[in-house]
């Protein structure tokens, strides 16, 4: 059931642009696929090392910064995109290991505290810089002409759709999401995530075995921004903007917590099933609860219950059943069968 699944997400992003043509979908897909990195490269911190962090989403905004600000400075070309990932990266892996260093010795929730006042601090910066970020409207850019979606590409369609620099945009997106997703997979599945996993059990018995723990944390810190900063550089080269509300936001740290709950911690296809349920949801469960709302009309109560505008509330209690129902996560209860 659970290779199922899987095969199912794999295949529904690998042929989107066919199978689901027009432009939300095709947002909603990029949007997946970019989510299921920065949900797992979360899960590498929270579930196979049990660190709590409230810095990912900053690692996210540096790594869609970084393209913006090279792009929209530079010009758009792919030297400048280069450039803008390169800093970005090394930028993040220079923030988490200084935040690893000096803040992982402290106890779990000092560090949550010390990552959430890193990343306020991050996103003050963000919308003060005005000149640099664009503030709080951002940075819209463009990208090198092969990307632009009037570049045709072939000069017929396939299965009835053109192929032009946006659907090589999106391909590049997913190609380049599937492999740090492949990787971050791999990395679990070596000696260094088995360490990780006993970390997260029992530090002291680690310790006592000779492993370096802080060593090992800081190291799953810095893999983990990296796998963030990149999904933060896709994410902007999709839209083609970056800003506070799209990557330094709050409200994407909660999203992240829930996507890892809901498919299951300590386990990264996980990450891409709870990534899926909830962007899928996020964006087609206002247009599921208006079609309800027509069907109801006439009954007591009922529209009024369904109604678009209350999603968020149908979003909550859909959380809590899963929870309630799945709480080892749905992979969990997959692989428990």
């Amino acid at each position: 059931m659970l290779a199922a699944v899987l095969l199912a997400i794999l295949l529904g992003l690998a042929l989107a642009p066919f199978l689901f043509p027009g432009t939300r979908s095709l947002d909603v897909a990029a949007k997946v696929a970019v989510f299921i990195v920065l949900v797992a490269s979360y899960d590498l911190l929270l579930g196979y090392t049990g660190i709590v962090s409230f810095a990912h989403t900053m690692f996210f905004g540096i790594g869609g910064y970084g393209v913006g600000i090279a792009v929209a400075k530079l010009g758009a070309s792919w030297s400048s995109l280069a450039l803008g990932a390169a800093l970005a990266l090394g930028l993040s892996a220079l923030l988490a290991l200084a935040i690893g260093l000096l803040s992982l010795r402290v106890k779990a929730i000092f560090f949550a505290m010390i990552t959430l006042a890193v990343a306020s601090f991050f996103q003050i910066l963000a919308s003060q810089l005005s000149g640099l970020t664009g503030g709080e409207d951002g940075l819209n850019f463009r990208l090198p002409e092969l990307l632009v979606p009037s570049t045709k590409l072939l000069e017929s369609q396939v299965l009835g759709v053109e192929v032009n620099g946006r659907i090589l945009t999106y391909y590049l997106v997913f190609g380049a999401a599937l492999a740090l997703f492949l990787l971050l997979l791999r990395i679990v599945n070596s000696p260094f995530g088995r360490v990780l996993l006993s970390i997260r059990e029992n530090e002291f018995r680690a310790e006592a075995l000779g492993y370096r723990t802080v060593h090992y944390r800081t190291a799953a810190n810095c893999v983990a921004a990296l796998a963030a900063a990149a999904a933060g550089l896709l994410y902007a080269l999709w839209l083609r903007y970056t800003g506070p509300d799209t990557t330094l936001s709050f409200n994407i740290m909660i999203d992240i917590l829930l996507m890892v709950v809901i498919g299951g911690m300590g386990t990264m296809y996980g990450s891409a099933v709870g990534a899926t349920l909830f962007v899928v949801a996020q964006n087609y469960l206002q247009d599921l609860m208006k079609l309800a709302s027509g069907a109801a009309e006439g009954v007591p109560l009922l529209p009024n219950l369904l109604h678009p505008d209350r999603w968020l509330l149908w979003l909550g209690v859909l959380f809590i059943v899963c929870v309630y129902y799945f709480p080892t996560g749905i992979v969990g209860k997959l692989r428990a069968k």
